[in-house]
């Protein structure tokens, strides 16, 4: 059964970077399309960037294109997510979830998830 830790989310001004990192046990990461998703309150869960597992390949929402950047490490289990130049509007709490595909997919396919990280962007 795999199962996801997240980390790295906190407080920061308009304009600062933060990295969130989303931790693997129980399984390899590397068989999974792993999507990061937020969710800000009153508002539903958003898909916002995603790694396919065939090719690391990347997609990302237009909101944070350009910003924000998913990585993974499958020596270390782990997918990342990098957010530069980080606005008001990107306070969430941040999830990341993997599907056992080759590709990302849509939100309810995804099987597994965190527990997720608030990200507060304010000065």
């Amino acid at each position: 059964q795999l199962r996801l830790v997240e980390s790295g989310g906190g407080l920061v001004q308009p304009g600062g970077s933060l990295t969130l990192s989303c931790g693997a046990s129980g399984s390899t990461l590397d068989r999974y399309a792993v999507g990061w998703f937020r969710q800000a309150p009153g508002k539903e869960r958003e898909g916002i960037s995603c790694i396919h597992s065939i090719d690391s390949s990347t997609y990302s929402e237009d909101s944070v294109k350009g910003r924000f950047t998913i990585s993974r490490d499958n020596a270390k289990n782990t997918v990342y997510l990098q957010m530069n130049r980080l606005k008001p509007e990107d306070t969430a709490v941040y999830y990341c979830a993997a599907v056992r595909s080759q590709f990302c997919s849509t939100l309810d396919a995804y099987e597994y998830w965190g527990q997720g990280t608030q990200v507060t962007v304010s000065s």
